[in-house]
Formats: structure tokens, C-alpha cells, sequence
């Protein structure tokens, strides 16, 4: 059995995962901050989904990772290590982001104020997993 092969899969699994974590993170909280705004018979904002669907897009690169090395004629253990590694490191970026995201929509419900603000913060934190993902495929 060809190890390298795990590669690909490991890309996808891992930025999947992490955005999952990060998304229900961020969903819990948007969904708390609503809560609040009902109680408080003030409106819900909407743009807190954009906290939670922000985690989601570390999946894209780990799919474009996960199609780069399976495009190897013969991966090797290397593409093992990019595909786990890179995968994890998408995954973490994902995780923090939905982390940030949490933040962000308990800060915009209480407020009204900051969106801007609080998207270039998700960017910056999106930033690693896409340096990761060109990174990696230039190493391919």
C-alpha cells in the first residue's frame, strides 16, 4: 500500500474538521447573541451569519490541496506529510476563526457596531490557512 495516498484524504478531512468546530462555534454564539436580542425585543442582525459561514471556506482549500496531490503521478510519504500537515494547519485556522467569529457576533448583537472591523479580524486568521495552502502547493 502506497501511504502517500492518505495525503489526499487527510487535506480534505482535517480543514473539514476544523471547520466544522469552527462553524459551531461561531453558531453557538450567533445563536446566543439572537436570544438575547429577542429578550431584549431589540432585531436579530442577520450579518452574524457571516461569522458562522466565514470557518467554512478552509474546506475549499483543503479540497485544492487534497486535488493537487492526488493530480501526483506516484505520491510519496512527502505528500503524506503535506496533506496531514497541511490539512491540520487548515483545520486549526478554521477552529480559531469560528473562535473569533463567537466573538465577533456577541460584540456586533450587543453593539450594532464593528462588522468591518471584526471581518478583517476573520480575515487576518483565514490568512494562515491560505499561506499554508500555497505554501504547500508549491512544494508538490
Amino acid at each position: 500500500m502506497n501511504f502517500g495516498l492518505l495525503g489526499f484524504s487527510a487535506a480534505i478531512a482535517f480543514a473539514a474538521m476544523g471547520s466544522a468546530i469552527g462553524a459551531g462555534a461561531a453558531g453557538m454564539a450567533a445563536v446566543g447573541a439572537w436570544k438575547k436580542c429577542f429578550a431584549q425585543n431589540r432585531p436579530a442582525p442577520f450579518m452574524l451569519v457571516a461569522f458562522v459561514g466565514a470557518p467554512l471556506t478552509q474546506i475549499i482549500y483543503g479540497m485544492i490541496l487534497m486535488n493537487s496531490i492526488m493530480a501526483v503521478a506516484e505520491p510519496t510519504m512527502a505528500h503524506l506529510g503535506i496533506g496531514l500537515f497541511g490539512g491540520i494547519a487548515m483545520g486549526f485556522s478554521a477552529a480559531f476563526q469560528g473562535k473569533a467569529g463567537a466573538a465577533a457576533s456577541d460584540a456586533l448583537a450587543e453593539t450594532g457596531k464593528g462588522f468591518v472591523n471584526y471581518m478583517m479580524v476573520l480575515g487576518l486568521v483565514e490568512t494562515v490557512a491560505l499561506f499554508v495552502m500555497v505554501f504547500l502547493l508549491g512544494t508538490i
